[in-house]
């Protein structure tokens, strides 16, 4: 998952918990094998081969239901949280320190927008050659969740699993307290805003600190508008408190996506959140604690 993971338990049988550790990462290197856009010869590099082409391929049951999600967070977000979006690599270098041309965006927006594939499935059929699929929006939140499953289904109902700051709660400490999550400071790295309180759920936060440049003074993040092809700007962090990690994430990056609008859309959705803005001023629904954490989200 390109990150530190850990998987806290509590259990009375050793053996037991190092057999859960092994299923549960063992299942986390599965949907890593699987969704990677690193490795040859898999689920993801056969869809993209099709989609180069403008080709159609069928796809199996469990890449049906991401396939499901994902369509259904492009309607949700009008366009906005994009797994076809990837293809913004081809111009956006963050290790180079420059930002690309507008003419070189501009060439690459004609390959980007689930709009622009039918999916029926087990079938999906893009309309348009050059395209790319990118799960790695939805692949670590998605691992999370998986293995979360994997420990409760083994009877563990207190536990933490964290995959690089995307945080599922097993259930609360054997003595009933909740786990204290801190919440990353979007601009220092080792500090934390504050914390959350979860007995149970899930909690995971995009923030434009992860990959960025400074040109000119100006911050570019690692999170790009599909609709422009340009970084998102107006808010530095978006932390949620969700029952599944993978829509804690989808909704973090979606009002990061939406900038200072979304602020008002997380309130009017509902869900529990945490926003710092680009002046650094923090809001949300989230009441943060300021005291000893188990885990930092972001």
């Amino acid at each position: 998952m390109g990150s530190d993971c850990q998987l806290t338990l509590y259990a009375e049988d050793e053996r037991k918990a190092d057999q859960a550790a092994d299923l549960t990462m063992a299942e986390v290197w599965r949907i890593e094998n699987k969704y990677s856009r690193y490795v040859d010869g898999n689920a993801l590099s056969d869809i993209n081969r099709a989609a180069l082409a403008g080709g159609k391929v069928d796809v199996d049951d469990e890449t049906a239901g991401l396939l499901n999600y994902a369509f259904a967070a492009f309607q949700l977000s009008a366009g906005l949280f994009d797994v076809s979006s990837g293809v913004l690599r081809r111009v956006w270098d963050f290790s180079s320190g420059n930002t690309p041309s507008q003419s070189a965006i501009e060439q690459i927006l004609p390959f980007i927008g689930l709009g622009k594939a039918t999916w029926t499935s087990p079938q999906l059929h893009f309309l348009h050659s050059g395209m790319e699929l990118d799960f790695g929006g939805i692949g670590k939140e998605y691992a999370v969740d998986r293995g979360a499953d994997i420990c409760r289904s083994m009877g563990f109902q207190s536990g933490l699993l964290d995959l690089g700051g995307d945080i599922r709660v097993l259930g609360p400490h054997p003595d009933g307290s909740p786990w204290e999550i801190g919440i990353r400071h979007p601009r220092k790295p080792d500090v934390s805003l504050g914390n959350i309180r979860l007995a149970s759920g899930a909690v995971a936060t995009s923030g434009d600190y992860e990959r960025y440049i400074e040109v000119a003074g100006k911050r570019y993040c690692h999170i790009l508008n599909p609709l422009t092809g340009w970084p998102v700007a107006g808010l530095a962090s978006v932390t949620i408190v969700a029952e599944q990690c993978l829509l804690a994430g989808t909704l973090s990056t979606i009002a990061m996506l939406k900038e200072e609008a979304g602020k008002k859309w997380l309130e009017d959705f509902g869900v529990q959140h945490c926003w710092v803005d680009g002046e650094l001023r923090v809001g949300g629904n989230i009441q943060l604690r300021h005291s000893g954490e188990a885990g930092m989200a972001g």
